[in-house]
């Protein structure tokens, strides 16, 4: 199999995979828990960490709840944007490659349910006392992880691109006027 091949092959299933992962995860939430429903699924953990049940018509985190429609149309722009970026990715950028697969997959997961639900599923109930409360999702999760991703990959090519090259010209690649 080509390398090229190899590129493709890794997004579709690392893709597929947080899809499956967030989709089995919510169909248990829903066939398990009542919406609003709260449970504490490691006691100790409580305050901090339970499984709420709970349907969200807007962005990541239920940020503008009214705007569901948009966020379907802008899940298919951005997964048609990544597939068209992706064969762009460097072959060292094994890292941007991870975070687009998440983004990717975070994006067909939280459209899937606006789809078949008319809303997003979140159960991840994270609290941070005196701070936050929030319930979210995996697919939120994987969205987030694959931008720091794809952030910490570019921050460190750029790194590479401006350190001296092993031929011996100076940093920025511009060799001196002196011939």
């Amino acid at each position: 199999m080509s390398p090229y091949a190899r590129r493709w092959l890794f997004l579709f299933i690392f893709a597929g995979l947080v899809v499956l992962v967030d989709q089995a995860a919510k169909a248990l939430i829903i066939a398990n828990l009542y919406l609003g429903e709260s449970v504490a699924p490691v006691p100790a953990l409580e305050s901090v960490f339970r499984l709420t049940y709970s349907r969200n018509t807007g962005a990541a985190f239920g940020f503008l709840p009214q705007a569901g429609d948009l966020f379907l149309v802008m899940a298919v722009i951005i997964c048609a944007a990544l597939v068209i970026f992706y064969p762009r990715i460097g072959d060292k950028a094994w890292l941007t490659r991870i975070g687009v697969a998440l983004v990717a997959g975070g994006a067909i997961g939280n459209a899937l349910d606006r789809l078949m639900h008319g809303a997003v599923t979140d159960f991840v109930h994270i609290t941070i006392p005196g701070l936050v409360s929030n319930v979210s999702n995996f697919a939120d999760h994987a969205i987030v992880l694959g931008v720091i991703l794809i952030l910490i990959d570019s921050w460190f090519i750029q790194g590479r691109e401006t350190a001296a090259p092993d031929d011996g010209t100076p940093a920025g690649g511009q060799e001196s006027g002196q011939h």
